[in-house]
């Protein structure tokens, strides 16, 4: 396996621990790794009550340069804006309780469990 196929293994394992950890949170997940044209991609989409939550995945392996939860800067969270109001776009509108960004950062240890954080409205 390369390592960009290794990195793909790791983001979508990352991704299901995430969607996991949201739908525990009692959010319904809506869709995972939605497209928009070349504007990007959006991790989950899901909502949490009336709100729509646009969440971006992070997942790292222990040790790493970067912890996940730094992984949102503001030119990121305004592509994630953009993203959101993409999806509202092609699905007809906002939500009453409008649109959210959350980041699940998924810390993998050499031995153990995975370490899964969600920050809610990170930007």
């Amino acid at each position: 396996m390369n390592t960009h196929q290794a990195r793909s293994a790791l983001g979508k394992y990352g991704e299901t621990l995430a969607a996991r950890r949201l739908a525990e949170a009692g959010m319904t997940v809506l869709e995972r790794n939605w497209r928009c044209g070349r504007t990007g991609e959006i991790d989950i989409v899901a909502r949490d009550g009336d709100v729509l939550v646009v969440c971006e995945v992070k997942t790292r392996r222990t040790g790493a340069f970067e912890h996940p939860m730094a992984a949102v800067t503001p030119e990121k969270a305004e592509r994630l804006r953009g993203l959101a109001a993409c999806w509202i776009h092609a699905h007809g509108g906002a939500p009453p309780g409008g649109v959210r960004i959350d980041l699940v950062g998924v810390v993998l240890p050499n031995r153990g469990a995975p370490v899964v954080e969600h920050a809610r409205g990170v930007a």
